[in-house]
């Protein structure tokens, strides 16, 4: 048995620049600083902060005021200078006459800024707040850039980050750019780079982009795409969209798909046959390279595409599968095995410092891995381990208060649950939950049924567990745990008996695959949408037949990874059927 979970790629670490060693290293720091602006919309640099009250009560009562502020729109606004001095170096030059060869101080200042956006600047300056919206933001953050509150700028793209969509990230990272906000350009970057298929589909800003940015888009290696046939269609779309003006650029984007990964049916019937194509012929000759690797790779049905190949480089995974150890060849394994989808490849990870482990729980919470109880082939575990893929260090966490193999495990509102299960001597009803911030587990109500080598998926804020064995018979009775009232109730029972099923949460429904239903291993499937019907009804069937397996989402499709089929050869000695 496979136990595979699906794990984000976490962004890589860039190196900090090189200090100077030369004998003019103070000279060097003083240019270098009068020519870099450190970006200022870090959370880091500026956070909320808890002002006394009074101040804003003085502003409001304009008592001990001693500054006027005049807006554009002839409004006159009393302030208390040093509080607004503190919050922008600006005001401060202002107020102080910093700028005027004089140094006389004033208490007059005039703005080249709207009353109703000063308001929003001085509410900052008074409380460490500001309501940032929707309708006010673009204004607000170049407004606040120009006057030096970078509080207010952090807050502005705080809230830009918080309402990326596919629909609006490519404005959101547009309007970025000139305000030094290099934090939030960034998270733009990646947010493009990730949901690219989705912007595709749903942003009408696609076709406002420049070809040097679409250019940087489809070069990037982060680019998510689950086929290199998205990357020239919608070089195909843009162009399209204005084609008299962005013929010329098609020479140039034209190189940035990976033809090595692409189809060759797709390459000479899409490609090749494009009309841009076609009537350039500089652009078949750049393309003949990939045209020669594509030919020779078709020729060789089943053989696997060189990744050295220039034309066949993979773009860096967006999702990662993880498979950590599991049952074969007669024995639990220790064996950690990855795969990388745009790779389309398994690598066997070897040191990784896993102790054999069957029928444990797996799955991904923080960026961090948890192999959770287990069995191997001796003992039955209550113990927990956590694994950070970066460092690729193994630490161990609280244990449970229940051995548990066969257990179910997922994950939500920032826990994780573990339920029912083996402790070798009895199918359990029990569960618990985990703090990782606490480091603590936490007994919960137990289900209804004893339950072990049964599966549980989370879907709209609640917890679902379908089949398993009892000890006595398999079972198709289904439950759901909600944490907001700490109780379980029965849902519809499946139309089979099923365990060592999977059951995996889908666009709003959830589907258990699979199994043993007492008397064979299925290939069969069936799919629960909770807003639309009570019952259970049956989807397309599965190739093979298996049992305890993995199940995850990845590129807009369902992935089923390993398990059993039947031969008795590999079944463990602690078999429950």
């Amino acid at each position: 048995m496979d136990l595979t979970m699906k794990h984000r790629k976490l962004t890589r670490n860039r190196s900090p620049p090189a200090v100077p060693t030369s004998n003019k290293t103070k000279h060097n720091k003083k240019k270098k600083a009068l020519k870099y602006r450190k970006c200022v919309c870090s959370p880091s640099s500026h956070g909320h902060v808890d002002f006394p009250r009074v101040w804003n009560e003085l502003r409001l009562r304009q008592q001990l005021c001693d500054g006027i502020i005049h807006s554009s729109d002839g409004k006159a606004l009393h302030v208390h200078r040093a509080l607004l001095s503190a919050a922008s170096s600006h005001f401060k030059a202002l107020f102080t006459a910093a700028h005027r060869s004089s140094r006389s101080e004033t208490n007059e200042v005039n703005v080249d800024i709207s009353s109703e956006l000063l308001e929003l600047i001085l509410d900052y300056a008074y409380t460490g707040r500001c309501n940032v919206t929707l309708n006010n933001v673009q204004q607000l953050l170049p407004a606040s850039d120009r006057y030096a509150v970078f509080g207010v700028v952090q807050q502005c793209c705080a809230y830009l980050i918080e309402e990326m969509r596919p629909d609006n990230c490519l404005g959101i990272f547009r309007f970025a750019c000139p305000y030094f906000c290099s934090a939030l350009e960034e998270r733009g970057r990646r947010y493009i780079a990730h949901n690219f298929k989705n912007i595709l589909d749903q942003s009408t800003e696609f076709f406002d982009l420049t070809a040097e940015e679409l250019d940087a888009i489809l070069s990037d290696d982060e680019l998510n795409v689950a086929h290199e046939e998205v990357v020239f269609d919608s070089i195909t779309k843009w162009i399209d969209a204005d084609p008299d003006l962005r013929r010329p650029w098609f020479g140039t984007l034209i190189h940035s798909p990976r033809y090595g990964l692409m189809s060759f049916k797709f390459f000479t019937e899409s490609v090749m046959s494009n009309p841009y194509i076609c009537e350039n012929a500089d652009l078949q000759n750049s393309l003949y390279p990939a045209s020669l690797f594509l030919a020779k790779l078709d020729s060789k049905r089943g053989s696997e595409v060189d990744l050295n190949d220039p034309v066949a480089r993979p773009r860096i995974p967006y999702e990662i599968l993880f498979a950590i150890g599991g049952w074969s060849a007669g024995s639990p394994t220790s064996f950690v095995e990855t795969y990388d989808t745009r790779a389309d490849r398994w690598f066997l990870s070897v040191n990784t410092d896993v102790t054999p482990r069957a029928y444990h729980g797996l799955c991904a919470l923080d960026s961090l891995i948890y192999m959770i109880g287990g069995f191997d082939g001796n003992e039955h575990f209550n113990s927990v381990r956590c694994f950070n893929p970066i460092t690729r260090k193994w630490k161990e966490r609280a244990c449970m208060y229940h051995a548990r193999c066969y257990v179910s495990v997922c994950t939500l509102g920032g826990r994780i649950y573990a339920m029912g299960g083996y402790n070798g001597r009895t199918r359990m009803n029990s569960a618990e939950r985990y703090n990782p911030n606490s480091n603590q587990w936490e007994i919960i109500p137990s289900m209804q049924r004893q339950r072990s080598d049964a599966s549980a998926a989370a879907l709209n804020d609640k917890i679902y567990i379908v089949g398993g064995f009892n000890g006595q018979e398999v079972l198709s009775s289904a439950e759901m745990f909600d944490p907001l009232s700490n109780q379980w109730s029965y849902i519809h029972p499946m139309t089979s008996a099923r365990s060592g099923v999977s059951l995996v949460a889908y666009k709003g429904c959830l589907y258990a695959l699979g199994g043993f239903n007492g008397f064979t291993r299925l290939n069969t499937g069936e799919k629960y949408d909770p807003s639309q019907s009570l019952d259970w009804h049956e989807v397309t069937e599965m190739f093979s037949p298996r049992s305890n397996f993995a199940t995850v989402v990845l590129d807009d499709m369902i992935f089923v990874i390993g398990g059993f089929n039947g031969n008795m050869s590999s079944r463990p000695n602690c078999r429950q059927q």
